[in-house]
């Protein structure tokens, strides 16, 4: 197996880390990738079988599991209750009690409301050029999760505090300050949803955390716990993609010199896709293996790590045309970016239709949009999105 090494968080790497992927994956589907120690997968082939090979998972095996630093209790407690980091039984029941409350039915029915969102925020937008994730990009899905699981929409920049402190867990420069703001979130956003839970116990709404109160399947229901990690991971996870997808959209769409057939109504679909292909906004995903495996020439040992690099999967030549070009009219194809197998995101037909309602508003209200600034990638790899996108309307 060959070595690749290129620090995850070298400024140009940061800005761009198309040419490494693709060199990489020129050499082979397969490659330990030193700066994280890891064998990973660069070829949408690898990449596709391994999601969904029963042979690796989430889950740390149990004879390697540790107690983590007693710092960092609050986050981990909330992510042992985490249905992403949960394999089958555990995630079989988690998944399944959740999906009894998170079905398309309620989906379907913020359609409206995220419709009127968007105009809301447009007809707040500053007249002097702006920071759109600020204004727009980061508002859709925050309050449209706050709103769903039934959290006043007042709590958003809270919620946005904590998502953030947490989420920088999983970026390549964590230092001992993240861990330590990331286990002060924790502690705080679970007091909150413990007592949240506890009001919709004793008062029940038309909201998700009532629902997920009330998910349940031949007696068995979530615990306080698991509906606290639920809860969550519907934020983070939510959020800090759907902001970054949108971010980057919208600057592919600037860069490129938006066509307005891309946002019609039989178009706009494919648009997303190919957002979510082009410029995803998480870039790695990683499993362990739970047995002897043979992947691609390379032998896994039980425990051992492996990288699944999404966005690199995305731009394969082996499965898509001219895979470095933005074209929203290219058929739409299935991609990695929101993973596969077991693990597909609970999330993403939200995520779509938040996309879906939200381009072709911010186009229609502002068909003068314009960049102000060049946008500037943030250091959190391996998410992949922008400090800021500054724009003129």
């Amino acid at each position: 197996m060959k070595t690749v090494i290129q620090s995850p968080t070298d400024p140009a790497f940061v800005q761009n880390p198309y040419p490494f992927y693709a060199k990489a994956r020129a050499e082979g589907g397969l490659h330990y990738w030193q700066d994280y120690k890891m064998p990973t997968a660069f070829r949408r082939a690898a990449v596709h079988a391994l999601l969904r090979d029963r042979r690796f998972g989430r889950e740390i095996p149990a004879e390697m599991a540790q107690d983590g630093p007693a710092h960092l209790a609050p986050f981990l407690a909330v992510e042992a209750h985490s249905m992403l980091e949960a394999e089958p039984p555990r995630h079989t029941r988690l998944r399944r009690l959740v999906m009894r409350a998170f079905t398309s039915r309620e989906i379907q029915a913020q359609e409206a409301g995220i419709a009127s969102l968007c105009h809301q925020l447009i007809d707040a937008f500053p007249d002097a050029p702006f920071d759109l994730l600020e204004h727009y990009c980061t508002q859709v899905p925050v309050i449209v999760i706050c709103r769903l699981l039934g959290v006043p929409a007042k709590m958003a920049p809270q919620l946005l505090n904590w998502s953030h402190d947490m989420v920088a867990m999983y970026q390549a420069g964590k230092t001992h300050d993240t861990e330590l703001a990331a286990a002060r979130a924790a502690q705080e956003f679970s007091g909150f949803l413990r007592d949240y839970v506890g009001l919709r116990r004793a008062d029940p709404q038309d909201d998700l955390i009532t629902r997920l109160i009330a998910a349940e399947e031949e007696g068995d229901k979530l615990s306080t716990d698991e509906l606290i990690g639920t809860c969550i991971l519907l934020l983070n996870a939510g959020h800090e993609a759907t902001v970054h997808a949108l971010g980057n959209g919208v600057k592919c769409m600037l860069e490129q010199g938006w066509d307005p057939a891309w946002l019609a109504a039989d178009s706009v679909a494919n648009l997303v896709e190919e957002i979510l292909r082009f410029d995803p906004p998480l870039h790695m995903f990683t499993r362990y293996a739970y047995e002897e495996a043979e992947v691609m020439g390379h032998t896994f040992q039980r425990g051992d790590q492996v990288a699944l690099l999404l966005a690199a999967a995305n731009r394969d030549p082996a499965a898509e045309d001219d895979p470095e070009v933005f074209d929203p009219t290219r058929p739409a194809r299935t991609n990695t970016s929101f993973g596969g197998g077991l693990h597909f995101c609970v999330g993403a037909p939200l995520a779509r239709m938040e996309m879906q309602i939200a381009l072709p508003i911010l186009f229609e209200r502002c068909p003068n949009l314009r960049l102000a600034e060049e946008p500037r990638y943030s250091n959190s790899y391996h998410f992949h999105g922008l400090t800021e996108l500054r724009v003129t309307r």
